[in-house]
């Protein structure tokens, strides 16, 4: 992971720099939002940019969004620094870290932001044989596609892909075409010139060329404009892009990796994916499997989160009891592994005594009947066919319309995902393209919409 400073490092903030180099990230510094600028132009980029309050960040952020530069952008300050924080915050500054750095704070910030680096856990056959897979073909420089319901841990997978691979010591960068609104996709992969739009006031060098050497990870590929699906494919083709005003191609050489967690062949058939892109992209297709169809591998993952989160949050490390693994392994689990770590998180917050037990594992009711008996907490998976009965709160849906209850489904998971597009998308089953639209015909009607927390260049607010 690429950290960008900017600020002096002679103090707090160059010993928050030395804390995320001891946890294995990449630190470039600059010492004004200039020098920062000219360093995000370049192609080296940031994967999160950890900026001084004292420094005129609001500039910083305004420059980055007008260039369509996408980097969360972490403001970071002492105490007395609160009014600045909070304008910061209000600018579009994704988080506030206070300083002197905590190291758990930071190590939680990487962990969240930019992937751990971690090998996939496999132990059951399914997720064996897929990573099998993967590890036999990492060598070559064959484009992959990674198929997998979301939260199944597809992007894990490409980075391990990655370090299999004999591009190992080159970048790896990671676009979220789900994540990136349309209009900043473009120059986000492929780059711009002076004076290419409004606001490209300097030459920037897209993903496309940052990750030259090495590996480009497209994800959630499925989500990305048509239109710029011919650009893309021209590039992957030719091995070289068009930057945005630009007069001549420039050369590339990247190894492409792409997830969906859609069917494309179904998405070539609406015609909403390039069938050509397509053949191009599924040189080799691993697919995931759900947490549901590898259960064997539910306990080990379990664990490992409890050991991360005790680690993280400055807590000792407590083991699973039996019972809580009984009540793990009997879920479905349909937000897969992300789910399932979210849980377990809680879980290590909430424990009590020398384990985590079963009190401590809170899971949505729908997932899970759970009764006392004698024997311990005994499990059902949902009732059977013959004995449904309406679910609690039925009753106030009659004489509501449909598209009112969807409306007001949507607007409240978006409220507990705190707006955040891409997490509300995944726990109602939807695209974000599809959230989006909902949100812009709410939005139309006067409805309020829970605003989003990403940093510039990651937004996906729905305008007003």
């Amino acid at each position: 992971m690429r950290v960008m400073i900017v600020g002096s490092m002679a103090a707090e903030l160059g010993e928050a720099a030395r804390i995320a180099i001891a946890r294995g990230a990449k630190i470039a510094q600059a010492d004004d939002v200039p020098s920062a600028l000219a360093e995000l132009r370049s192609g080296r980029g940031a994967d999160v940019v950890l900026c001084d309050v004292q420094l005129p960040i609001e500039d910083l952020i305004t420059q980055m969004t007008s260039e369509r530069i996408a980097a969360p952008v972490i403001a970071c300050g002492t105490r007395s620094d609160a009014v600045r924080a909070a304008a910061a915050i209000r600018a579009g500054a994704r988080e506030y870290l206070p300083l002197p750095p905590d190291a758990e704070l930071i190590a939680a910030l990487l962990e969240t932001l930019g992937g751990d680096g971690r090998a996939p856990v496999a132990v059951d056959p399914a997720m064996v044989a897929t990573l099998r897979r993967a590890e036999q073909i990492a060598a070559s420089d064959a484009s992959v596609l990674i198929r997998g319901e979301s939260g199944t841990g597809k992007e894990v997978l490409a980075r391990h892909i990655h370090r299999r691979s004999r591009r190992a010591a080159g970048p790896f960068i990671a676009v979220n075409c789900a994540a990136i609104p349309e209009n900043l996709l473009e120059s986000e992969l492929f780059g711009h010139e002076k004076g290419a739009f409004s606001g490209a006031i300097a030459r920037r060098i897209g993903r496309f060329e940052a990750a030259d050497g090495g590996t480009l990870l497209l994800d959630e590929i499925s989500e990305m404009d048509v239109r710029l699906q011919a650009k893309l494919l021209r590039a992957i083709q030719e091995r070289e892009i068009d930057r945005l005003g630009g007069t001549e191609p420039v050369k590339v050489n990247v190894r492409i990796l792409a997830t969906t967690n859609r069917p494309l062949e179904a998405e070539v058939r609406k015609g909403t994916f390039r069938e050509d892109l397509y053949f191009r992209l599924n040189v080799i297709t691993l697919t995931l499997p759900p947490l549901r169809e590898r259960p064997r591998d539910i306990v080990p993952l379990a664990e490992m989160f409890a050991r991360r989160y005790a680690e993280v949050n400055g807590l000792p490390h407590r083991p699973l009891s039996a019972e809580a693994k009984r009540l793990l392994e009997a879920q479905p689990w349909r937000g897969n592994v992300r789910e399932l770590e979210n849980t377990i998180h809680r879980a290590v917050l909430l424990a009590s005594g020398d384990v985590i037990d079963v009190d401590a594992i809170e899971l949505p009711v729908a997932e899970a009947a759970i009764s006392t008996s004698a024997g311990g907490p005994a499990i059902t998976r949902g009732p059977s066919t013959a004995s449904i009965a309406p679910a609690p709160g039925a009753a106030s849906l009659v004489g509501r319309t449909v598209a009112d209850v969807e409306r007001d489904l949507i607007l409240e998971t978006l409220t507990h995902c705190l707006g955040n597009r891409t997490h509300a998308a995944a726990l109602l089953g939807i695209s974000i393209r599809t959230l989006r639209n909902k949100l812009r015909e709410y939005s139309a009607a006067g409805v309020k919409i829970p605003a989003a927390p990403n940093a510039v260049g990651v937004a996906d607010r729905v305008p007003a």
